[in-house]
C-alpha cells in the first residue's frame, strides 16, 4: 500500500490541466494502486492523479460499493437539469458546498491495461465523475458555484484550519458525501 500526500487548495498542480496518458505501462498501474490506496485511506469517494501531485488523466472513484478508475475520460452530460447538492473535495478538508451538477454523465475512458471503457452514472456517480474529470481539466469544483456561494466558500476556506490564514471563523457544516469526500 502506497498512500500519497493528497494536495490542498492553493496547490498550482489542482489548477493546472492534466496531461492525457499515453503510456500503459507498469508506471500507470502504479499510480492507479496509489490512487486507490490514498482514496480508500482519505476516506474518499474519489481521487484525481493532481490530488497527489501528478499531472496525468487519471482518477479513482468508490461509489455505491463500486470500485474504479478511469483514465483519459471523456465526459457526456445528461440535457437533463442540473441539480445542486452538497459536495466536498480531499482537497478542500472538512468543507462542502452546494455544486451545481449534471444529474446523469457517461464517462468513457481506459482501463490501466488501455482497453476502452464506458460508465454510466446517475446521482452521485455522475456528480464523481464530473468532479474528478473537472480536476484534471484543472477545474475545482468552487469554480461550479455561482458567484454568491463561491464568495461564501472562499471565506469557509481562508477560514478553515488548514489553509494557514486566520479569519474569524464561520460555522459550514462538513458534508461527506455518503460518508467520503469526492
Amino acid at each position: 500500500m502506497a498512500i500519497q500526500s493528497i494536495r490542498l487548495f492553493g496547490d498550482p498542480v489542482l489548477t493546472t490541466a492534466a496531461a492525457p496518458v499515453v503510456d500503459f505501462d507498469k508506471e500507470l498501474r502504479k499510480l492507479v494502486k496509489d490512487l486507490t490506496d490514498t482514496m480508500m485511506d482519505a476516506p474518499g469517494a474519489g481521487l484525481a492523479a493532481p490530488q497527489i501531485g501528478v499531472g496525468l488523466r487519471v482518477f479513482t472513484y468508490y461509489v455505491d460499493e463500486q470500485l474504479g478508475h478511469l483514465i483519459n475520460p471523456d465526459l457526456d452530460l445528461s440535457a437533463d437539469i442540473d441539480e445542486e447538492g452538497e459536495e466536498g473535495c480531499l482537497s478542500f478538508p472538512g468543507l462542502s458546498f452546494p455544486t451545481p451538477r449534471a444529474i446523469r454523465a457517461v464517462a468513457k475512458g481506459f482501463d490501466m491495461y488501455g482497453e476502452p471503457v464506458t460508465l454510466e452514472g446517475t446521482d452521485l456517480m455522475a456528480r464523481c465523475f464530473q468532479h474528478e474529470t473537472d480536476h484534471l481539466d484543472g477545474i475545482l469544483f468552487i469554480d461550479r458555484m455561482d458567484p454568491k456561494q463561491r464568495k461564501l466558500a472562499m471565506k469557509a476556506v481562508r477560514e478553515a484550519e488548514w489553509s494557514g490564514l486566520s479569519v474569524p471563523a464561520v460555522k459550514f457544516s462538513p458534508h461527506i458525501t455518503g460518508g467520503r469526500a469526492l
